[in-house]
């Protein structure tokens, strides 16, 4: 049976986690169920892009990724099923599912009469999530949709040899994660995090000393700041949007 990934703003503290996971076990009990994370600030979307985006593509071919973080549950804005490069996915058209490829293929989900307008996590995607996983196809479950909300995350810009972005991520360690990629930078360049001078870039956290500002590569291929043994995020008193500044080293 193909793996369901979760991703919400439920936390874990109620019983929404598990209402979801019944409806589609009870529907597709042999499905395997993994939780990417249930503590996305309510209502981010943006974080749950980010999220899903750097997570999907570790999954085998024919997984299914059900992100619920739905602000606008109840009104007119569409549920979706998409289908990508080997993947389904299920979400809100709220712009949760930007990072797909532009030819991605997009349905329309009908909302059941039964579902709580609170709750289309359960009663709605829970139950496609499931019928995908069982074999469904995805155009049994709605009408095509050709303009689904794209809202990107931001891109990094260069401008007279400096390369600026911003923080789109802080983790739960405090390191903050920017969204320029290591080659747009060359050896030698210099890091500046809101303004502060934060240093070249180097290998690993241990190469500065306890409690020093460091600039790495992190583990989803962008340029990150860190504080070894503490938090970037607190010692700068900064978070997403944050601007990160790097001077041009040789190329």
């Amino acid at each position: 049976m193909p793996i369901i990934t979760l991703l919400t703003d439920f936390g874990t503290a109620d019983s929404y986690v598990a209402e979801m996971k019944g409806a589609i076990l009870s529907r597709a009990p042999g499905a395997t169920l993994v939780d990417i994370s249930h503590r996305v600030s309510a209502g981010d979307v943006r974080a749950a892009q980010y999220l899903l985006s750097r997570t999907w593509a570790q999954f085998p071919r024919g997984s299914v990724h059900l992100a619920v973080v739905d602000p606008g549950v109840g009104t007119k804005r569409r549920a979706l099923a998409a289908e990508s490069a080997g993947h389904h996915f299920l979400a809100p058209d709220n712009g949760l599912l930007s990072f797909l490829a532009p030819d991605a293929r997009f349905v329309s989900l009908p909302v059941p009469a039964s579902a709580a307008p609170t709750f289309h996590g359960r009663d709605l995607f829970a139950p496609a999530a499931a019928a995908l996983v069982l074999g469904e196809p995805i155009d049994s479950l709605g009408d095509s949709v050709s303009h689904p909300v794209r809202a990107p995350l931001p891109v990094h810009r260069i401008e007279k040899g400096i390369v600026i972005g911003e923080v789109i991520h802080v983790d739960q360690f405090g390191s903050l994660v920017s969204n320029i990629p290591p080659s747009s930078v060359g050896a030698g360049s210099r890091v500046r995090a809101a303004g502060t001078d934060v240093g070249p870039i180097r290998r690993t956290f241990a190469d500065v000393s306890l409690g020093a500002l460091v600039a790495v590569v992190g583990s989803g291929a962008t340029i990150e700041i860190a504080v070894r043994d503490g938090s970037a995020a607190a010692k700068l008193g900064v978070g997403v949007g944050a601007e990160i500044r790097i001077e041009q080293g040789r190329r």
